[in-house]
């Protein structure tokens, strides 16, 4: 007896539909994550920038402002910044919220946090 091998039409549209959905929620979700490592990249330069060692916090804020404009960061601005000194080193740690429409009424909301000592 020969059995027949594969799918069938049903497996390959629900199949289909489960990659839809994989690949919609990666394109909604890769680019929030893309620009999170931004901002820590760009917190983290800033505060190892040798120059702003003995700044004050608006000369710290507006080093982070030119970072931000040159990457094209728009989820955190220079406000929402908390810069500290701790043990002599400058430390800039940040939180912020974003939310991602996904279809009609549901969304994604992603917290994130980072600082430049981490």
């Amino acid at each position: 007896m020969k059995f027949q091998r594969g799918f069938s039409l049903n497996t390959m549209m629900l199949g289909g539909a489960a990659v839809a959905v994989l690949a919609l929620l990666a394109m909604k979700i890769a680019p929030e994550y893309m620009e999170y490592g931004t901002v820590v990249k760009a917190v983290k330069a800033t505060a190892a920038d040798t120059g702003l060692k003995e700044a004050s916090v608006a000369q710290v804020r507006a080093s982070y402002a030119k970072r931000a404009e040159i990457d094209n960061i728009k989820s955190l601005s220079e406000k929402d910044l908390d810069i500290t000194k701790e043990g002599g080193e400058l430390v800039i740690s940040f939180a912020y919220t974003r939310k991602v429409p996904l279809f009609k009424n549901v969304s994604l909301v992603f917290d994130f946090e980072g600082a430049s000592n981490k």
